[in-house]
């Protein structure tokens, strides 16, 4: 539903995407990752039309979106960065607007506000105007209008900020039973909702993508994936080198020594297949009285860190 090929996008001198790449079809939720001015937004206003490419071709549903825009942009359903809104009209009436420029009439008109509404918990509010609005209505009320046509693409920016936990286990939720139909991406800064909600992740830094994969594939990137966390009873340098007379181990690094018992990190060397080093610290650690024994699956924050992390001040912040 999403081809992105070699877009790359330049204002001045200054490349904001360089030659990047990706697709995303029905039935798939991408989240968008990348640190402050890395070229998500801006990947996302091509997609959507609000911006022109300087290179590359962007298809939503097989429509180029510059060069037959009007039939690619019916397909979209667009949540900007910030959430806008017009802020003197009425919820119901910014709705009532969303859906006429979307070409829906009458009964259609109705019946697609009353599920944006009821999708979107925004009963309370129906008869508010925007300006009133708590910064999490706001962003529900721009939510809404993105999905009142009911659109097989959803491009969402990050469509969480500001909200309550409650209220962003709610638009998780909803934006993982419309990726069962529909090719949602969406950008964010909380790297827990790329498990939450995404089958698939890009990291962009620069401009340019430097991990695609799924959210367990991303992890394996982390440098602690593969390797064991095990509390055991004895002393630090015992327990270490029992651990490195294993074949696997590649280094073991010591966590914590609380009393009679140490906790340690024993890392696997190139090859390994997962399972294997737990199964073959197991077997030595007979002789030891084992407190707790895990496989870490690795985190996505250090691979995003790594990753993305610059050599100025300031890099690696998720935007």
């Amino acid at each position: 539903m999403i081809e992105v090929e070699g877009l790359t996008k330049r204002f001045g001198n200054k490349r904001a995407v360089d030659d990047v790449s990706f697709t995303v079809a029905r039935g798939e939720v991408l989240g968008f990752l990348g640190p402050n001015g890395a070229g998500k937004s801006t990947t996302m206003r091509v997609i959507t039309g609000f911006l022109p490419p300087t290179e590359g071709r962007v298809r939503v549903g097989g429509h180029d979106v510059v060069e037959s825009p009007i039939p690619a942009r019916r397909l979209i359903g667009y949540l900007p960065e910030n959430a806008p809104a017009y802020t003197d009209m009425t919820v119901l009436g910014f709705l009532n607007f969303a859906a006429e420029i979307r070409g829906l009439r009458r009964q259609a008109k109705t019946s697609a506000i009353e599920r944006a509404v009821g999708l979107c918990f925004l009963e309370p509010v129906l008869h508010q105007s925007v300006e009133t609005l708590s910064k999490g209505y706001r962003h529900r009320t721009c939510f809404a209008q993105a999905i009142i046509h009911d659109p097989l693409v959803l491009v969402l920016d990050e469509p969480t900020d500001g909200l309550d936990p409650n209220q962003k286990h709610e638009v998780r939720n909803l934006i993982s039973r419309m990726g069962r139909s529909k090719a949602i991406i969406f950008s964010t800064h909380i790297l827990e909702e790329v498990d939450a909600v995404c089958t698939r992740a890009i990291i962009i830094d620069r401009g340019k993508i430097v991990a695609n994969g799924t959210p367990a594939e991303l992890r394996r990137k982390s440098p602690a994936a593969g390797a064991v966390t095990l509390r055991v009873k004895g002393a630090a340098n015992v327990v270490s080198a029992g651990l490195s007379e294993i074949p696997l181990v590649a280094r073991v690094t010591v966590l914590e020594q609380s009393g009679e018992s140490v906790t340690v990190r024993a890392f696997p060397r190139p090859g390994a297949v997962d399972g294997q080093l737990a199964g073959a610290i197991g077997a030595l650690a007979r002789r030891w009285q084992i407190e707790q024994l895990q496989t870490e699956e690795g985190r996505l924050d250090e691979v995003f860190r790594g990753l993305t992390m610059s050599d100025t001040a300031g890099g690696g912040n998720v935007q």
